[in-house]
């Protein structure tokens, strides 16, 4: 997660993310070539980027699996332009092989323009990794689970309209807290 993103901690969808998940890790920062821990993941796992490219894995086509290692799906949380700075700046990232998806999903982020209308925010978009990686039988949850991850998301951003839409009892209700 880019730094600038994990200041923004009522809508940021990279914290939503890694709370519904029981085993990621949140790393912030910019440049992780150095770290410690991603190196020891990418070196003990069957290790993956989830980037948009012409080369990348397309796993609603293809089963993502080739080896026997645990796969390990990394996700950069951050703003477009941000995004292209971790990953050139982040050499054991950059070297890691692209997974993408197709999908028919929309985002849902509708206080927040995408750059494009295919585009999804990190807890959608790893909301249909989960679903393939169910479909490839490579993950087993309940339909249950999928049905409510996206739930903190829709409450955010419920949060939001409502801070935009009652602007000034907000901020007086704010400054009363203070």
């Amino acid at each position: 997660m880019h730094p600038k993103e994990f200041k923004k901690v009522k809508n940021n969808t990279g914290h939503f993310t890694h709370q519904s998940l029981d085993n990621s890790e949140l790393f912030v920062g910019i440049d992780f070539t150095c770290n410690k821990k991603i190196n020891e993941i990418i070196a003990t796992h069957e290790s993956y980027i989830l980037f948009p490219s012409p080369d990348a894995l397309n796993i609603s086509k293809t089963y993502p699996k080739n080896s026997n290692k645990p796969l390990a799906i990394f996700l950069i949380d951050s703003t477009w332009a941000c995004t292209k700075k971790i990953f050139t700046q982040s050499e054991n990232l950059n070297k890691l092989k692209h997974m993408s998806f197709t999908t028919t999903k929309t985002s849902q982020y509708s206080i927040k323009a995408q750059p494009d209308e295919n585009y999804l925010s990190t807890i959608e978009s790893t909301l249909v990794v989960l679903e393939l990686l169910n479909k490839w039988e490579i993950e087993n949850i309940e339909e249950e689970k999928f049905n409510g991850f996206l739930n903190p998301f829709f409450k955010m951003i419920e949060y939001q309209k409502n801070l935009i839409a009652n602007p000034k009892s907000n901020a007086v209700r704010f400054k009363r807290y203070k």
